[in-house]
């Protein structure tokens, strides 16, 4: 997996790019969880569910169907917080599912249970280019977790930022709709 923050990437970058008016802070907030969200699945480890089991580590929660759930379950609060519930479901949605299909492109682990609950089987990206973060957080701060962070600033954190920047930049000259 990439290290838990860099799951944050992917809606900051969408809020970058977008900007506030249609990326409200609330909002904002609300994606970065999603994105983060399915790593709490490390938990099953402490319960001593196996991490190739439907609910162990990159199982179900890493699955299109849990990051579904997870943005009707953000459509229903959408009213009391003030954002609109339809927007609310798609952002936090692909704010979630971001996180499964950035974990397919590290290069350890059993994959990512993608098509969970249809399937239980486990994924990669054909061409596995980042480097998979340790599970304990000892070893994030140790070389190899060093190795991962530039790994991760290479293939997630520059695209994605430059990415935001340049459509940022084409909306501005589109219009004033940003």
């Amino acid at each position: 997996m990439p290290t838990i923050i860099t799951h944050a990437v992917v809606p900051i970058a969408m809020a970058l790019a977008l900007g506030k008016k249609r990326i409200e802070p609330r909002l904002l907030a609300l994606g970065v969880v999603a994105s983060m969200l399915p790593d709490a699945d490390v938990l099953a480890f402490r319960l001593h569910i196996a991490y190739a089991h439907e609910l162990g580590h990159r199982g179900a929660s890493h699955s299109l169907f849990f990051a579904f759930l997870l943005g009707v379950l953000g459509a229903v609060f959408a009213a009391r917080l003030g954002l609109s519930r339809l927007k609310t479901l798609a952002f936090v949605a692909l704010c979630a599912a971001s996180h499964g299909l950035l974990d397919m492109l590290t290069n350890g682990g059993l994959g990512v249970a993608l098509w969970w609950p249809w399937s239980n089987e486990r994924h990669f990206f054909p061409c596995p280019v980042m480097e998979v973060s340790p599970l304990s957080l000892r070893r994030v701060f140790s070389p190899a977790g060093l190795s991962v962070f530039r790994s991760e600033l290479i293939w997630v954190w520059v695209p994605a930022l430059g990415l935001a920047v340049l459509v940022r930049q084409l909306g501005r000259k589109a219009g004033p709709a940003y």
